[in-house]
C-alpha cells in the first residue's frame, strides 16, 4: 500500500513535499518523494490524500477512556470540588456502563488521530475498549488506599488483575502496568508495596503527581480540602496523616517509586527546581496535560524547565470528564499557546516542537520509540492523514503550523495502527459510535439522577 499526500512529516527527518509512505503488513517499508516511490513500487495500491499531511499517529500520554460519558456533567469547578463531585457520581454506573463509556473514548481517540494511549483504569474497561478498537497502548491498573492495613492487599489484587489482563491479550499492541493514584490517595505503605512488587522489572508505572495546589498543601502542610473533605468522603477520615514538610515530588521520592525503571508522572504542575532535579535524576517521564490543568484551575506545568533538564516529556489529554474532548490538535494548540504566553520570547516553542512532543517524544516517554513515533522503515505503521484543504487552512505554507494551529479532530482522514485502518475518511472500521448513542443517553440519565 502506497499512501500519498502533499506533505509527509516523518518527524525524525525534515518534512517532504509531495511525498508518500509504503506500508506492508504492520510495518513501514519506505518513506520518500512521490515520484521516487511510484517508480520503486509500481505494483502497490495507491491511496492519495491530496492536500493533507501524513504523519505518525499521536501518542496520548494520559487518558481515562472509561470516563468519557462524564463529558460536561461536572463543569466549571476547580480541581478538588470537581474531583469530589465526580467521585460521588461514579457510584451510579454499572460495569456495563463503564464498558460503554470506554468504547466512546476509544472512538474519539481514533477520530482524533490518537494511535497510542497511556490509560489509567480501575475497572479494566479501557483495556477491553482499546483492544477491541485496535489501538496501541499501555493500560495501567489503578490502585489506591490511605488505609495502611489495606495497602499490601490492594496491590496484590491489582497484580492479580494485571496478570488476568495480560492473559486476555494475544498480541503485543498493549502492555499492562500499574498506577498508584497519587499522594493524596495512597498511603506510603502502598507506594512501597508497588515499588517492591515491580522491583527491577520494566513494568510500566504511572502516578498523578503535584497536580494541584490543594495536593501540594495537603502533602506539605497537612491541610486542604483534599486533606479534609475528600478524605472524609473517601472513608479515610480516621486515618492519621501528618504533614510532611516537603513537596509531593520529594514525598513520593522517599518510598521507592522513582527507583523503578519505567515511571510516568502525570501533571507535575506544582514543582520547583529541586523537584525537577529529582525527576531528572531518576529519569521520570512527564505527561503534560495543558487543557485539563487550565480548565480545572490547577496551574501550568513548567514544560521548558523539564526539557532543559533532559526529561522525557509528552502530551496527555486526560479524560473527557476533566477536559471535555480528546481533540489532540486542541491539546497541542493550547499547550503551545499557554507556554508562549508564560515564557514570552525566552524558550519560544514552535509548532514543530509540539508535533515532536505529540509523537516521538511521547513514544520515548513510554520507551516505545524504537517501534513508533516517527515514519521510518522498519517501524510500525501507526500513521494518520490530516486534511489541510479547508478554507481555514489554505494557503498552507508550513505544514507543522497548519497541523497545530488550524486543524481539529474532524480533519483526520486516516487513522492506522499496525497497518490496520481504524478510520478511513469518516468511516470507522473497527467501532460503531452511532450504535452507542442511545445507550449513552441512558447512562447520562443515571449520572444526572
Amino acid at each position: 500500500m502506497l499512501l500519498l499526500a502533499r506533505y509527509v512529516l516523518p518527524v525524525s527527518s525534515p518534512h517532504i513535499e509531495d511525498g508518500g509512505v509504503v506500508v506492508r503488513g504492520s510495518e513501514i517499508v519506505a518513506v520518500g518523494p512521490r515520484a521516487d516511490l511510484l517508480a520503486a513500487y509500481p505494483d502497490e495500491e495507491v491511496i492519495d490524500y491530496g492536500l493533507a499531511a501524513l504523519m505518525p499517529g499521536f501518542v496520548d500520554l494520559h487518558t481515562h477512556l472509561e470516563y468519557s460519558v462524564f463529558r460536561g456533567v461536572v463543569d466549571d469547578l476547580p480541581y478538588t470540588r470537581w474531583k469530589m463531585e465526580v467521585q460521588c457520581l461514579e457510584e451510579r454506573l454499572s460495569d456495563e456502563d463503564w464498558a460503554i463509556s470506554a468504547e466512546l473514548g476509544a472512538d474519539e481517540a481514533i477520530r482524533s488521530g490518537i494511535t497510542t494511549i497511556a490509560d489509567v483504569t480501575y475497572s479494566g474497561a479501557s483495556l477491553r475498549a482499546a483492544d477491541s478498537a485496535g489501538l496501541r497502548g499501555v493500560i495501567y491498573r489503578e490502585v489506591s488506599t490511605m488505609d495502611p492495613a489495606r495497602a499490601e492487599a490492594e496491590v496484590a489484587t491489582a497484580l492479580d488483575d494485571m496478570r488476568a489482563w495480560e492473559a486476555s491479550l494475544d498480541h503485543d499492541r498493549i502492555s499492562i502496568g500499574i498506577a498508584p493514584h497519587g499522594p493524596y490517595t495512597c498511603h506510603p505503605r502502598l507506594f512501597k508495596a508497588v515499588a517492591e512488587a515491580v522491583g527491577e522489572s520494566d513494568t510500566h508505572v504511572s502516578l498523578h503527581l503535584a497536580g494541584s495546589k490543594d495536593e501540594y498543601d495537603f502533602v506539605k502542610y497537612g491541610s486542604s480540602q483534599l486533606g479534609q473533605d475528600f478524605r472524609a468522603q473517601s472513608g479515610w477520615a480516621d486515618e492519621v496523616w501528618m504533614p510532611t514538610g516537603v513537596s509531593p515530588v520529594r514525598y513520593v521520592y522517599q518510598w521507592g517509586i522513582f527507583d523503578l525503571s519505567n515511571v510516568l508522572a502525570v501533571h507535575c504542575v506544582h514543582v520547583d527546581a529541586e523537584d525537577i532535579a529529582v525527576l531528572a535524576r531518576y529519569d521520570v517521564a512527564i505527561a503534560y496535560c495543558a487543557r485539563c490543568n487550565a480548565k480545572l484551575g490547577m496551574g501550568t506545568a513548567p514544560l521548558g524547565e523539564f526539557l532543559e533538564k533532559g526529561l522525557r516529556v509528552g502530551i496527555g489529554t486526560d479524560s473527557p470528564a476533566s477536559n471535555s474532548t480528546m481533540d489532540f490538535f486542541a491539546e497541542m494548540r493550547t499547550g503551545l499557546l499557554v507556554q508562549r504566553s508564560l515564557r514570552g520570547e525566552k524558550g519560544f516553542f514552535t509548532a514543530e516542537e509540539f508535533i515532536r512532543l505529540s509523537t516521538i517524544e511521547g513514544a520515548r516517554a513510554l520507551k516505545l520509540d524504537h517501534l513508533i513515533g516517527s515514519l521510518e522503515p522498519g517501524k510500525r505503521a501507526d500513521i494518520i492523514a490530516v486534511d489541510l484543504s479547508h478554507s481555514y487552512q489554505v494557503p498552507t505554507e508550513n505544514p507543522y503550523s497548519a497541523v497545530v494551529h488550524t486543524s481539529n479532530q474532524e480533519d483526520v482522514l486516516l487513522t492506522m495502527v499496525d497497518g490496520r485502518t481504524l478510520l478511513d475518511r469518516e468511516r470507522y472500521c473497527t467501532t460503531d459510535p452511532e450504535a452507542l448513542r442511545v445507550t449513552l443517553q441512558e447512562i447520562r440519565g443515571k449520572i444526572r439522577g
